[in-house]
């Protein structure tokens, strides 16, 4: 059929209708029209930033300030990473951040998914009460119990047990073991989301597969690892790629528990302007580098820390759509 039929075609659906054709077509062109210009400048917002920190990174210095050069650099290089990464000390800090990251992440999810598996299913004393304070780690910011979190783990003691055998508490800062203790007491970076997130999964998996697995002869705990686990992959998916990546990214924490001089790159990066005008002063002889020179240098650091979120992502995005779209079904 050609176009001019199909136009004839149109028409006379259009005129038995009495016009709803034609109000119907041009309002869906109309919504397609509108949806697409504001995803389009949703996407825009959302990676302009980005876009413009990988322009700079790729000019020289004497780009920077160049009025004619919006955002393809003239002076092509990658001197801007190898510095960084230099200052940054980027594999070192790289390999001790996956570490960190990998095992706070297990840690959160390990207990995340206990705590809100016994919500969902068991009733125990005070219940609501305790929930509540779940609701309350979410609402409040971690920066109100900053300071009582730093001197708990810096004068660390248990009822002053290792005070009375040492003669003075532990000091746990410096070391994995105030994110270990955190993570598995529940009071990690957004543990209160997590359990929320799989309280609400698991109250959504019907009890009859429980009841039919005691009937087979499975006990609570081979129910859950048996029953349950399988059934929450999504959700323990989704929890644990957030983990990852906020953990990866943390600078609160981070900077509470360990020193500045240690490699991650949450540290590096905040000292990064800090390190390059040292580094600038002992090669060049300058004493301060640019505004413009910082921020790129800055920009170039921001990209080398999530460069690696950007490659997870490209290998989990399937499972984590497929886990999400999941888990919105059954929430």
């Amino acid at each position: 059929m050609s176009k001019i039929e199909k136009f004839k075609a149109f028409r006379e659906r259009n005129r038995k209708s009495n016009g709803y054709l034609l109000r119907k077509t041009s309002f869906n062109v109309a919504y397609k029209i509108i949806r697409f210009v504001l995803l389009f400048g949703l996407c825009f917002l959302i990676l302009q930033p980005l876009l413009n920190k990988i322009s700079l990174s790729f000019m020289e210095e004497r780009d920077l300030y160049d009025s004619t050069i919006n955002v393809i650099p003239r002076h092509f290089t990658t001197e801007n990473y190898k510095i960084a990464c230099q200052l940054m000390d980027y594999w070192q800090a790289l390999g001790n951040t996956l570490l960190i990251s990998l095992l706070v992440s297990v840690l959160q999810i390990i207990s995340c998914t206990l705590v809100g598996y016994g919500f969902a299913r068991y009733k125990f004393p005070l219940k609501g009460l305790w929930f509540g304070f779940v609701i309350l780690m979410i609402v409040i910011p971690p920066t109100t119990i900053q300071s009582s979190l730093y001197l708990n783990f810096r004068y660390f003691d248990i009822f002053g047990i290792f005070e009375l055998i040492t003669g003075e508490p532990l000091n746990l800062l410096n070391s994995f073991a105030p994110y270990a203790l955190m993570c598995l007491g529940c009071m990690g970076l957004k543990n209160g989301l997590y359990i929320y997130m799989l309280r609400q999964f698991f109250r959504g998996i019907p009890k009859e597969l429980e009841e039919a697995a005691y009937v087979d002869g499975c006990g609570k705990v081979m129910t859950f690892i048996r029953i349950m686990l399988p059934d929450a992959k999504p959700m323990i998916t989704s929890c644990f790629l957030f983990s990852f990546v906020w953990q990866w990214t943390d600078s609160f924490y981070s900077g509470m528990f360990l020193s500045y001089d240690f490699a991650i790159l949450s540290n590096k990066l905040s000292r990064l302007s800090e390190v390059l005008n040292g580094y600038l002063q002992a090669t060049k002889g300058i004493e301060k580098a640019t505004t413009a020179y910082s921020s790129a240098m800055i920009g170039t650091g921001t990209l080398l820390v999530i460069i690696p979120l950007i490659i997870v992502y490209l290998f989990a995005q399937k499972g984590f759509v497929e886990s999400l779209s999941q888990t919105g079904i059954k929430m």
